[in-house]
């Protein structure tokens, strides 16, 4: 399936063409400066130099007996900055990017193997390390990975007399909706947006149907985007869910008034201010247990340098952020879950409330796995577009991913 290696030029042109218009107006960066300073890109905008986070980067330079310079940029400009500036061969030195952007930038020939770095990443569990693998070679190594799961309200569970662990497959997902739209409830609410958060969020009920990437349009994917039809036409989602960013979807579970709300790990802190007593389950599949759902989560790569010199240093930067002494610190900070299963044991056991995640993360999948690599932007696209099409009524389910496949098979 995955398409022949793409020049550098037209990875910078699918990524413009995706992006706003100011994204591509310039990278944005700086040369790697003196061989004393390393450059360092991450999509964590959030933490300034003072977090924990930003502390954590600069004692890794100090360890590697250099200055890092650190520069946040949002997900999407990230990966644009990051083909402009190896086009203008002032790639930074180390840059975190989204697992499905790995695939791009390895397509555009940008990262640095991890085995040509001597990096090791035998102890990352495979479905990690597997969204930032093409052709069976790892380009980055996980700083950590979150996925999806369903948050409840026990106190509007509680009031529609809904048992949570009688949440088994879709059926009784389902039943457990109607009781609780019947005691004059909420249901639940998910982010169906026109935007990569919206396929994130529909790919646990499509793969969970059984549904494989490479056909949209097969009976268990039309059964999927069925699923989510029925529930907003019955009033059980709201129709506001075809705006809804992750962001937006939590704060409308956050009023207290949903039952469920489908988001990820990274809002464990907010749940504990919500106000209400909350819990956590697996997204069921159609037929009963966990549903495979979507790798989230950024790798820590190592663009392709001029001066491969360079490389010694970076490899203790990156060995440095990763290293099993300091990934439970780094995914404290991130709110992630761990890439391997020893810091998911220390992470549980001090804090039991990960234990659902950590086991979601087992069962989840890399966006790009699979072979897909860059083919999987354009079908994401053609996925949230036929999402929007049936939840807005203009296409029946069958004819949205009809249409999704045909486009997507062009390319």
């Amino acid at each position: 399936m995955r398409s022949t290696r793409r020049t550098l030029t037209a990875a910078i042109a699918t990524a413009c063409a995706l992006a706003t218009v100011t994204a591509c107006g310039g990278s944005g960066s700086s040369s790697s400066g003196t061989s004393s300073t390393y450059t360092f890109w991450d999509p964590y905008p959030q933490f300034d130099a003072s977090s924990d986070w930003g502390k954590r980067v600069t004692a890794c330079g100090t360890d590697a007996g250099v200055k890092i310079k650190r520069t946040a940029y949002d997900t999407t400009d990230l990966g644009n900055k990051a083909l402009l500036a190896a086009q203008q061969g002032n790639a930074p030195d180390v840059m975190l990017v989204d697992n499905p952007v790995v695939s791009t930038l390895v397509e555009a020939g940008i990262l640095t193997g991890t085995s040509d770095l001597g990096l090791d990443t035998a102890a990352i569990q495979k479905n990690i390390i597997g969204a930032g693998t093409l052709d069976d070679a790892a380009y980055g190594v996980p700083i950590g990975a979150n996925t999806l799961a369903l948050y409840y309200n026990k106190d509007v569970l509680s009031a529609a007399h809904v048992d949570p662990a009688g949440i088994k497959d879709w059926a009784s997902l389902t039943a457990a909706l109607k009781k609780i739209k019947a005691a004059g409830k909420k249901g639940i609410t998910f982010s169906a947006i026109n935007t990569e958060e919206g396929s994130f969020q529909f790919l646990p009920w499509f793969w969970g149907a059984g549904a494989d990437l490479t056909r949209l349009d097969s009976a268990k994917g039309v059964a999927a985007l069925t699923l989510w039809k029925q529930w907003v036409d019955a009033g059980y989602a709201p129709k506001d869910v075809l705006n809804n960013t992750q962001t937006t979807s939590w704060q409308e579970f956050a009023t207290g008034d949903y039952a469920f709300g489908e988001n990820g790990t990274w809002q464990l802190a907010n749940a504990e201010k919500a106000g209400f007593p909350y819990g956590v389950v697996n997204i069921p599949a159609q037929k009963g247990g966990s549903a495979p759902v979507p790798t989230g989560g950024e790798f820590v790569t190592v663009p392709v340098q001029k001066d491969t010199g360079r490389y010694d240093t970076t490899k203790k930067i990156v060995t440095c952020l990763t290293s099993a002494e300091n990934l439970l610190a780094s995914d404290t900070t991130l709110t992630y879950v761990a890439p391997t299963s020893a810091v998911q044991a220390q992470q549980v056991k001090a804090n039991a409330k990960l234990g659902p995640w950590v086991e979601a993360v087992a069962s989840a999948r890399g966006r790009t796995s699979g072979g897909l690599g860059t083919e999987y932007p354009t079908i994401s696209q053609q996925m949230w577009t036929a999402v929007q099409a049936a939840l807005s009524g203009s296409k029946a389910p069958a004819a949205a991913l009809s249409d999704a496949q045909a486009s997507a098979a062009k390319g």
